[in-house]
């Protein structure tokens, strides 16, 4: 998800190494628990409101880098931020920073019924809104592929009101004067990609590709 404010230096007052492991069942996913500090302040929601799961990438260098984004206050009024969910770091290991039955902010038009779903990886970073930097180039490793499908495939068993997923980009579709031509418009997110696997993160799932009507 790219930031609209760049992620400070990449250092976690809370950090995330030491949230705890939830394990509740053998057969359930591995989930660290490290809530962002204002998470209790984001809206509650109940769970059956929940039909939507959005992709994203983090669009910053490390985990350590997107969770000081996330722990940024944005919104003064709510004293919260920015964020998904849950995020994935390359090595595949998946961390809760925002439980369901809260609405994360992480997509326009469509938090209320959905989960966010951030991927580490550099996307655009550091230069998002420069014309010549639109490349998005890493590759997602196969340990976060695969903590990705068992993640999806939790989430489907938990939440059977669920019937949609899209990427970032699929639904935030502006765009944005460049920051080194005004002249030229660069997409807001582009996130995850055209690296992300599609066809993979699919698998197994019953759910429709969402995407909002174009034109006008």
């Amino acid at each position: 998800m790219l930031p609209d404010f760049p992620p400070l230096p990449p250092t976690v007052s809370a950090p995330v190494e030491h949230a705890s492991i939830e394990r509740a069942q053998a057969t359930e996913l591995a989930v660290e628990i490290a809530p962002l500090p204002y998470e209790a302040k984001l809206d509650a929601r109940p769970l059956s409101q929940i039909d939507l799961v959005v992709i994203h990438c983090t669009e910053t260098p490390t985990l350590a880098s997107a969770r000081e984004f996330g722990e940024k206050v944005l919104y003064e009024g709510s004293g919260t931020g920015n964020s998904g969910h849950y995020y994935i770091d390359r090595d595949g290991r998946i961390v809760l920073y925002v439980r369901p039955d809260r609405v994360a902010h992480h997509v326009r038009g469509y938090n209320p019924r959905s989960i966010g779903i951030e991927l580490v990886n550099t996307g655009r970073y550091p230069h998002w809104r420069d014309s010549k930097h639109q490349a998005m180039n890493e590759p997602y490793p196969e340990a976060q592929i695969v903590a990705l499908q068992a993640l999806l495939a939790q989430l489907r068993r938990e939440f059977p009101s669920i019937r949609y997923i899209a990427g970032h980009e699929d639904l935030d579709t502006a765009m944005e004067q460049a920051l080194d031509d005004p002249n030229v418009e660069v997409p807001r997110k582009r996130d995850p990609g055209p690296l992300f696997p599609w066809a993979r993160a699919m698998e197994g799932l019953d759910w429709e590709r969402l995407t909002p009507p174009t034109g006008g």
